[in-house]
């Protein structure tokens, strides 16, 4: 049964206590979405500690740890671990876990955050082996609100705003410099070095952000040239010196204007960005090919450190079963934009690229486009995604697992965003162990159903409605689940159970928004 207010009644306190008492008493089966264009969903953190983010943490052999444990809470807290192996290290002040660790295998260890209304606990798996990037990442890249007009200071800001807004203490992690950074080649290993204009001391930049808590990365490209038009990892001289006038060259038949020249220099940076201390490294070229891709692959994993390797852009479909294998993220397309056109392409289109996702390796529609925005534009700008567009970027983002990379200033974050970003039912479903991207499991009319298996058994689920009417109505039926009996559905952005349901779920998710919901199976 579906109850219809006819819009000439104004709101008011008698007729919300009304609706819902009526809606009480008929066990309304379906759930009116609620008009959510100025809402906050996201309920106040609680006082008393919580741990949330990745549950399992992945290193090779002998490389540094670099792991901040992720609490909400009253400060001070102190942190402690049990059955915390010999050769790591856990601050009690700050939760930050180094050290390193030689032998191969699985290390659970249970965590500890504690403050004066009470303690929380949980577990951590740290895997040694092969694999790295074990959930996806999660943090910043400041192309999508400066483009090139990048400085030193203002990845330093970045950082002490994912600090002071809270977003390290629900896993928010990495401060990703993009394209604009490079200068002239030089230092102990004949390596890009920061332009002495805007990025006068990385090595400095490197230790401010990791005695933050947090962890960075960097930009760089096989070719001459980046799109920003700054030096790249390969030269037309054996000196490596940038010279744009004779970087075009035949290539595939085809003459491009940027292309990979004959000497390559990806080792001697791959070292650089090692000393420094880089977490994460862009790799931007088209088409993406195996060549370079391994070559810098191998460069980075022979650097002493654990770096993340992320492939952009539009990387190409045909070969994706190779390249994955030798990256940790790819881009599946090209760059998106604040723009609900630009949003709504990536969200029924991604199944293809599934079977290739899994703990170490990531699909990537794109960073996020939420917040205040701009790319090379002097006037930034907040999103032109609505709220219920963003509230759909964000599930399917984390339904898909992919990574969540922020693409906004965060010194000017809002609260309506910033409770976008906190909500720490809805990021567990992208940092779930399992490590699956949802899939489409059905479509009605212009709405479709994401789903995804969770570590735990249970099932993570968004109903979208990408279309253009008020809303409609969308009904997850238990088959497409291929579960049976009694599940209990949990709202995840208003993190409440919403009762116990047999067989389906209906909502009615207005326009461009989605319902997002996980389902546990009742005892």
């Amino acid at each position: 049964m579906k109850i219809n207010i006819p819009t000439r009644f104004k709101r008011s306190v008698f007729q919300i206590l009304f609706t819902a008492f009526i809606c009480t008493l008929i066990s309304l089966p379906a759930l009116k979405a609620q008009d959510i264009k100025s809402t906050i969903l996201t309920p106040k953190e609680s006082e008393k500690p919580q741990i949330n983010g990745p549950k399992v943490f992945g290193v090779r052999p002998g490389h540094p740890i670099v792991f901040t444990i992720p609490a909400t809470g009253k400060r001070p807290m102190t942190f402690s671990s049990t059955k915390l192996p010999t050769g790591i290290k856990l601050n009690s002040t700050t939760g930050v876990i180094s050290g390193s660790l030689a032998k191969t295998g699985d290390y659970l260890i249970t965590l500890q955050a504690k403050n004066a209304l009470g303690t929380a606990t949980r577990p951590l798996k740290i895997v040694v082996g092969e694999n790295i990037s074990l959930t996806p990442p999660m943090g910043w890249n400041h192309w999508n609100v400066f483009g090139t007009g990048i400085s030193q200071e203002i990845v330093l800001a970045q950082a002490k705003a994912m600090v002071s807004t809270g977003l390290i203490n629900h896993g928010w992690t990495y401060l990703n410099i993009d394209d604009g950074w490079q200068g002239k080649r030089g230092g102990e290993f004949h390596a890009i070095l920061g332009d002495s204009a805007t990025f006068p001391n990385l090595q400095i930049l490197c230790d401010q952000v990791h005695g933050m808590g947090l962890k960075i990365g960097i930009y760089s490209t096989p070719w001459v040239e980046s799109y920003g038009h700054h030096i790249g990892g390969s030269a037309m001289n054996i000196e490596g010196t940038f010279e744009r006038t004779k970087e075009t060259v035949a290539r595939n038949k085809k003459l491009l204007p940027f292309a990979i020249g004959t000497y390559h220099f990806w080792e001697n940076d791959a070292k650089q960005f090692a000393k420094w201390g880089v977490d994460y490294l862009k790799y931007d070229w088209n088409p993406i090919e195996l060549q370079e891709t391994k070559e810098m692959y191998d460069a980075l994993r022979n650097s002493g450190r654990d770096i993340v390797y992320s492939l952009s852009n539009s990387t190409p479909f045909a070969t994706i079963a190779d390249l994955s294998k030798v990256s940790n993220t790819w881009r599946t397309g090209g760059d998106i934009r604040d723009e609900w056109k630009s949003l709504k392409s990536r969200l029924f289109s991604q199944d293809k690229w599934a079977q290739y996702a899994g703990p170490g390796h990531w699909n990537d529609p794109d960073m996020m486009v939420v917040g205040v925005v701009g790319w090379n534009s002097k006037e930034k700008h907040p999103t032109k995604l609505t709220p219920d567009e963003q509230y759909t970027h964000m599930s399917a983002w984390c339904l898909m697992s992919v990574p969540l990379l922020l693409g906004c200033d965060i010194t000017k974050m809002d609260d309506f965003t910033l409770s976008l970003l906190t909500n720490d039912e809805v990021i567990a479903v992208n940092q779930d162990p399992l490590g699956k991207q949802a899939t489409i499991i059905s479509r009605q009319g212009d709405a479709g159903i994401m789903a995804k298996e969770m570590e735990d058994g249970s099932k993570a689920v968004g109903l979208f409605y990408p279309g253009d009417s008020a809303s409609q109505q969308v009904v997850l039926k238990w088959d497409d689940l291929g579960i049976k009996g009694k599940y209990i559905v949990r709202d995840l952005w208003r993190q409440k159970d919403l009762g116990t349901f047999d067989s389906e779920f209906k909502a009615d998710v207005v326009m461009h928004g989605v319902v997002m919901i996980r389902l546990r199976k009742a005892k």
